[in-house]
């Protein structure tokens, strides 16, 4: 069990810090929404905030990536983040919010169900291309 701990750790802290981000992403963006602020300005905000969060997180905790700060590290963690964001996270909200519009679900549950998709599917995208590119072993 230990070296299957050991073996997965950065994945374990990714998760970690994954869990951590969608937290304070889920909790502004349904507060905005709440306060009756449009859904995809207030994923933009709500994502702003966590992509900070999670680039100081990930670099010290997650991948251990001692060193300064290079503006082609920040560079590559914020083209690699925002597109998950800004793009990936907000074409699966909107496709997931048309899908289920003929249920009559509550609209807070429609966002819950497209947000928790767009989060996992850029959770995946932003392991893999950190990993591979932003904070990679030398």
């Amino acid at each position: 069990m230990h070296n299957l701990i050991k073996k997965h750790a950065e994945k374990l802290r990714f998760a970690i810090v994954g869990g951590l981000n969608t937290l304070i992403d889920f909790g502004i963006l349904f507060s905005l929404v709440a306060l009756g602020l449009p859904t995809l300005p207030s994923n933009i905000i709500s994502t702003s905030v966590a992509l900070i969060f999670s680039f100081f997180a990930n670099k010290s905790f997650t991948f251990k990536a001692g060193g300064k700060i290079s503006s082609r590290q920040v560079g590559l963690f914020l083209g690699i983040t925002l597109v998950g964001l800004w793009v990936i996270q907000p074409i699966l909200i909107e496709t997931v919010q048309r899908a289920l519009a003929s249920l009559n679900l509550n609209s807070f549950i429609v966002l819950f169900i497209g947000k928790l998709i767009a989060t996992i599917a850029t959770l995946i995208w932003n392991y893999l291309l950190y990993r591979r590119f932003v904070f990679k072993k030398v």
